[in-house]
């Protein structure tokens, strides 16, 4: 059973979006700010992130770069979540993140969320196993 890191601060968000993925079959390990987030990143050690953009103590995209610093959670793949338009989706793939998703109609409408995860763990798991056989 894969672990997801569900980093969300609307309370309601996260409870639905935690419902979701369980009910898929995920264990959901959750935070509801960005220093949370790192902590939890740290000592959980989850299959993949959802990341919402904009959080209390320190925003999302400076979560997704503390990540990405930690030789601990720098493999973890990143999906964001946000619910603005996403103008900054290069930069936060520059930054290091494997995907990207607007929450709009996410709670109605969760098979793109449970496709991305799934697509983004799939290729995370080959991209290692393809790196453990090389000479």
């Amino acid at each position: 059973m894969q672990k997801v890191l569900l980093i969300e601060d609307a309370k309601s968000m996260r409870n639905a979006i935690e419902h979701i993925l369980t009910k898929a079959g995920y264990r959901v390990v959750t935070a509801g700010d960005g220093e949370e987030a790192i902590r939890t990143a740290q000592q959980s050690i989850p299959d993949v992130i959802l990341l919402d953009l904009m959080l209390p103590k320190l925003a999302g995209q400076e979560v997704l770069k503390a990540l990405k610093r930690d030789p601990a959670t720098a493999p973890i793949p990143v999906v964001v979540l946000t619910s603005l338009s996403q103008k900054n989706e290069h930069r936060l793939r520059s930054d290091g993140a494997a995907g990207f998703l607007e929450k709009g109609d996410l709670l109605n409408n969760p098979g793109p969320l449970l496709n991305t995860l799934k697509d983004v763990i799939d290729d995370h798991f080959r991209l290692n196993r393809a790196a453990a056989f090389k000479f």
